[in-house]
């Protein structure tokens, strides 16, 4: 038994599946980190076959080798890195022919790749079948192995075939080209192994040049005007896609375009020209009407055990004649700040379930299809909007995600517009106050937030547009994925990993947060202070009550709450908590007595919406700052967009209150 650890990298396409079998092979045993010198998320994980211990390596989705956007410029350095043992190539089988562009290019590297013919549920449910003794010979004889990421079915003979072929010789000869490019091949190989004697992958550098490949010509210098005379990338590209017909007429049979004619129909529905907008909207509402019903049935439970501890500790603290300022810092500061934000665990778990269950389906990935019509008239492709819909659920995340943006001012306005959407952390501040104020349309007050962020960032991104004339946004080309049923265990790691995010922020930012609000509310600068109106925060609170009246919210708590809101967006209603004193503030009785409080200050439903719609579009936590100035790589660019934001949201919420004013 070899005692090497074998390193396998996983290359596919988008929504090829690969994630899923990914996760499916290493379970829990997954880190998640970035590439060094760039923000391209890296996970890895590791996996074990009769003793032989493996580690993967899940690469971004992409669609070939040749680098335009920074997820292929990073995947193409890790498949031709000395550690990569065997790279397995994870392709759509219901899509046999789109995928198998990539699969050559792999194979012209001469490593060792294993085709992993992943969704072999779907080509069975389509009517299709796959000749799976000719498959191989037509690639070079490299193992193919039939996989259901879904059904968890051929994973160990995929493993089987890691351990027992990643030592195998591969020479990286598959398609053969025109008798004039084979020559062409032939010299520059030549000259290749006499110039650089210990260069690898010679065939693949070889037809790298010929095509005329940027990142090739960076590493490579070399003299031969005779061969290299222009750029031979079209004719290789169809050579290659003329083998693919081949491949396909002797190994595909059967196709029944019955089956594939259900997703056709949905589409015609959940991607019309005019009616996907409107549906993409309504199934969103659905979400957070959702979100809102079943959360708020399950978050009586978090209720009862939030005042089971915060009574339990109360007692144990006066049992051991604890002073009565250690009593307030832990019952009034921590346990009341912490657990008020955990109450809303079971809003964000129904939200975020209801995203899984969406992405896995296969619809999210059409989101961007359905906005690209909406977005080009603005200046952005929809491929622009795939970033943005990530941003419902974290924006961090959500600005990573415009590294798929090949223009580095498609990148940059995107970041300013990431920020819009509404994240999770955002839904404790809805769930609080629209189930206050508007209690009969709590879910759509709190739908209204969603909706206003993506018109203000439509809007925004028609001014960027009309300053930056000229520029096309560009067509975009996107592979729409089969409609599945989603996968129970891919949906389980997704809500587990935003559920465990979301607890690791309550035990540190909230808790961290918790404890300055209560120090800033009981110190002042003559020490503890028994009137709150003498405190830090009241000061402090005071100097921003007459900046924050025309916007309706010229309370000084609510200047506080707002400040503390920059580390945590969550942070804005466990601050209220401990400002206004109120114990389990999303319990019935909580969210009466804090209604009490703020009525008796002529707080009401317009107040509240005003601050809904302050904290929706102002400055992101500082964890998104922080990612938007490693995206971006400018502290300048990164000011520019906090300020913006701040002003922008206090403009709005001005707005908002002073034109509601006359109404009501």
């Amino acid at each position: 038994m070899s005692e090497k650890r074998i390193r396998v990298a996983f290359v596919g396409n988008p929504n090829c599946g690969k994630t899923t079998l990914f996760n499916a092979l290493t379970g829990a045993n997954l880190k998640v980190a970035n590439w060094p010198g760039v923000t391209v998320e890296k996970k890895e994980g590791t996996a074990s076959y009769k003793g032989q211990k493996i580690s993967l390596v899940d690469l971004p989705g992409i669609y070939s080798l040749t680098s335009y956007s920074i997820e292929e410029k990073v995947s193409r350095k890790c498949v031709m890195e000395d550690d990569i043992d065997v790279i397995v190539n994870v392709v759509d089988a219901s899509s046999l022919e789109r995928n198998l562009y990539l699969t050559l290019q792999l194979l012209e590297l001469g490593k060792p790749v294993i085709l992993a013919l992943n969704m072999m549920d779907v080509v069975k449910e389509r009517g299709m079948e796959i000749d799976n003794h000719r498959l191989p010979e037509m690639l070079g004889h490299i193992p193919v192995v039939p996989v259901s990421a879904r059904k968890r079915t051929g994973l160990n003979v995929l493993l089987h075939a890691v351990k027992h072929h990643y030592e195998e010789e591969v020479h990286g000869r598959v398609v053969s080209y025109s008798p004039e490019l084979e020559d062409k091949i032939t010299r520059l190989e030549e000259k290749l192994k006499e110039k650089y004697p210990d260069r690898k992958y010679l065939r693949w550098t070889a037809v790298k040049l010929l095509e005329n490949d940027e990142e090739t010509k960076k590493e490579i210098s070399l003299d031969a005007p005779e061969i290299l005379d222009r750029s031979y990338e079209k004719e290789i590209i169809n050579q290659k896609y003329n083998y693919i017909e081949e491949i396909i007429e002797e190994v595909l049979f059967f196709k029944n375009s019955a089956n594939k004619g259900k997703t056709d129909s949905v589409d015609k529905v959940l991607t019309h020209p005019f009616w996907g907008v409107p549906v993409f909207l309504g199934i969103m509402a659905l979400v957070f009407f959702l979100t809102f019903t079943i959360g708020d049935a399950l978050k009586g439970v978090f209720e009862v055990g939030l005042d089971l501890l915060l009574n339990g500790a109360t007692a144990f603290l006066e049992g051991v004649h604890a002073s009565d300022w250690v009593i307030s810092l832990v019952v009034d500061g921590v346990i009341s700040g912490v657990g008020g934000i955990l109450t809303f665990l079971p809003n964000i778990f129904i939200l975020f379930l209801a995203l899984g269950i969406l992405e896995d389906s296969g619809y999210m990935a059409r989101v961007a299809y359905v906005m690209d019509g909406v977005m080009g008239k603005v200046g952005l492709s929809g491929k622009a909007f795939l970033p943005m819909v990530l941003g419902f659920g974290c924006t961090v995340p959500a600005v990573m995600a415009t590294r798929t943006l090949e223009k580095e001012e498609d990148r940059k306005r995107t970041m300013i517009l990431t920020p819009f959407m509404s994240c999770s952390a955002r839904l404790p501040v809805y769930v609080l106050f629209s189930s206050i104020f508007f209690p009969g349309c709590a879910a759509l007050a709190a739908f209204s937030m969603y909706v206003l962020g993506l018109v203000v960032a439509i809007v925004i991104a028609l001014i960027l547009g009309k300053i930056k004339k000229g520029e096309s946004a560009g067509t975009l080309l996107m592979e729409l994925p089969e409609y599945k049923m989603p996968n129970a265990r891919t949906i389980a790691l997704y809500v587990w990993e935003k559920v465990k995010d979301y607890l690791s922020k309550a035990g540190t930012t909230i808790f961290v947060a918790s404890i300055v609000i209560w120090f800033i509310l009981n110190f002042g600068v003559h020490g503890m202070v028994t009137e709150v109106k003498d405190s830090f925060g009241a000061v402090l609170g005071q100097w921003l009550e007459p900046v924050l009246a025309p916007a309706g919210l010229g309370l000084w708590q609510i200047g506080v709450a707002l400040i503390a809101g920059l580390s945590a967006k969550e942070v804005v209603v466990s601050s209220m908590t401990v400002l206004f004193g109120i114990a389990n503030i999303n319990s019935a009785a909580g969210m009466g007595q804090m209604s009490e409080v703020l009525a008796s200050y002529g707080f009401g439903a317009l107040n509240a919406y005003a601050l809904m719609v302050f904290c929706l579009l102002y400055t992101p936590c500082m964890a998104t700052v922080g990612t938007i100035k490693k995206e971006s790589n400018s502290w300048s660019f990164t000011l520019k967009v906090v300020f913006f934001q701040l002003i922008l949201a206090y403009a709005a919420a001005v707005l908002v209150f002073q034109v509601g004013s006359l109404f009501i």
